[in-house]
């Protein structure tokens, strides 16, 4: 195979889209698995919503999910001469034509198709121009667009997707279509593929939205006398109701940067996106970087559409589900000092860190984040359900508080009485502590969990957990009787 050059190039016009990052990484990944070359070019010909904070969002994200680039990043608006004299060029040799036609001519003929109920095509009025009429109406100053000409006859352009096989179409179907507009810019059907050319681009894997552009495109290839490209057109991602996912309509859900804010580890959404539009050959959904770029292959994307199952005010899940599952299983399995690391940023936004955690109460603190781990799926867990590890200040959750403390009318006095009983205890251990609790339920004739459950609602805030007692040794003794005598005294206010 020769040289693989593959490229990246989004629209800066907002926070980069979980859509565009599946993109990046599909290239990203085909680059590395095949030694090839990845460039990153930022296509800003869209003055109005193009701006320097939207690219620096989609970069902060590339970098932010570990995605590399080997070029750029390019800028596509530095090469409109050259998308203009390209298209000059066409004229020149006869693959395109200049149109006078005025937009008010253009709607009139659409709307008599439409009266008529016939398929519209622009009905290449300007195509058989002499050069005489040409120059007449330029020296009138006449404004024109410039229109590709498709080839006539009963031909059909074939190519061959690599994820949805041999497309047709005939030259019938594709109208002599605009690729400058009568302002004199480039339509992007036309940059880029003039881009492409330029950055040698052997191989196009984009979204299945684009597809409908490919036959247009491949006609200006070979009209500029350049290879055509391998294309793969990934599927689309939608929502359960089938409707294409957008920040519009689905708000900072769909950007790279909620899931950076919201407590995801990269690989974690890099491994969960991979996955939306692509199977592997086997079972397997868990991958590290060597193992998914191995896997990886065109032949395993998926021509159905992807489900991004995010409903939106959900009481569970913030995300997809499977998308919090994953994170969950990455930062429940990965070496506790890593990922101490990460959530020290976490409990400093939340001004819950303390210096201590990496001094003389380090033992402490990686024991602490390994053993509440086992339940949290984000980072952000850490600060909010794990809270009451790191400060007196915390909320309790209202459903256990309804279930384990106010349908139990004397629970204040029996946790008062527990508190005691830890207090009284020579040395404070999971062992000891379990065994007055069962002592004291017995003695009190009612079940231990009523005392387990009330313990952990009242100390943690929560409904469940570790094991109650190895969560009662890493909030320490003095902290656990201070709660539960809190709350004998005081109740719920």
């Amino acid at each position: 195979m020769s040289e693989i050059r593959l490229r990246f190039p989004p629209s800066p016009t907002g926070y980069l889209h979980i859509g565009g990052a599946r993109t990046a990484i599909y290239n990203w990944l085909f680059a590395k698995k095949h030694n090839a070359t990845l460039i990153l070019r930022i296509e800003d010909t869209d003055i109005e919503r193009s701006t320097k904070d939207s690219i620096e969002g989609i970069i902060d994200g590339l970098n932010w999910l570990g995605i590399t680039w080997d070029e750029g990043p390019y800028y596509q608006s530095d090469h409109i001469s050259e998308h203009v004299e390209s298209a000059h060029k066409l004229v020149e040799t006869g693959h395109a034509y200049k149109c006078f036609c005025t937009k008010e001519d253009l709607d009139a003929k659409r709307q008599a198709a439409v009266s008529a109920k016939i398929t519209y095509q622009y009905d290449r009025t300007c195509l058989n121009l002499s050069a005489e009429e040409i120059s007449s109406k330029e020296e009138q100053k006449i404004p024109y667009t410039i229109r590709f000409k498709v080839p006539g006859g009963e031909g059909s352009l074939v190519f061959e997707d690599k994820v949805y096989g041999r497309i047709e179409r005939t030259y019938r179907d594709i109208e002599d279509f605009v690729i400058l507009r009568s302002n004199g810019t480039p339509l992007y059907l036309l940059s880029n593929v003039v881009d492409d050319i330029r950055d040698r681009i052997s191989h196009i894997i984009r979204g299945q939205d684009g597809l409908g552009n490919t036959p247009r495109q491949i006609l200006i290839y070979e009209a500029l006398g350049a290879p055509v490209p391998v294309f793969a057109h990934m599927s689309l991602t939608l929502d359960p109701k089938k409707a294409k996912i957008s920040k519009r309509s689905h708000g900072e859900v769909v950007t790279v940067q909620f899931y950076k804010e919201n407590g995801f580890l990269p690989w974690a959404l890099i491994n969960f996106l991979v996955l939306l539009g692509w199977s592997p050959a086997n079972d397997q959904e868990i991958f590290t970087k060597e193992e998914l770029i191995q896997a990886f292959s065109l032949e395993g994307m998926n021509k159905a559409n992807s489900i991004f199952n995010y409903q939106k005010d959900h009481p569970k899940f913030f995300t997809d589900p499977k998308a919090l599952s994953i994170n969950g299983h990455y930062l429940q399995t990965m070496p506790v000092e890593e990922l101490a690391f990460l959530v020290k940023d976490f409990l400093q936004k939340a001004e819950l860190w303390d210096d201590a955690y990496v001094n003389d109460k380090k033992e402490w603190f990686l024991s602490t984040i390994d053993l509440i781990r086992s339940r949290f799926h984000v980072l952000t867990d850490f600060a909010g359900p794990g809270r009451a590890y790191f400060s007196d200040d915390y909320e309790m959750d209202p459903k256990p508080v309804k279930k384990n403390l106010t349908k139990h009318e004397k629970i204040g006095e029996w946790l008062g009485m527990l508190a005691d009983r830890y207090e009284s205890l020579p040395e404070f251990n999971k062992e000891d502590a379990e065994r007055v609790t069962r002592e004291l339920a017995d003695e009190l004739d009612i079940k231990p969990g009523i005392l387990i459950n009330g313990t952990r609602t009242v100390v943690t805030g929560q409904a469940a957990g570790a094991g109650l007692f190895d969560v009662l040794m890493a909030i320490g003794r003095e902290r656990v009787i201070a709660r539960l005598e809190k709350f004998s005294r005081e109740g719920l206010s």
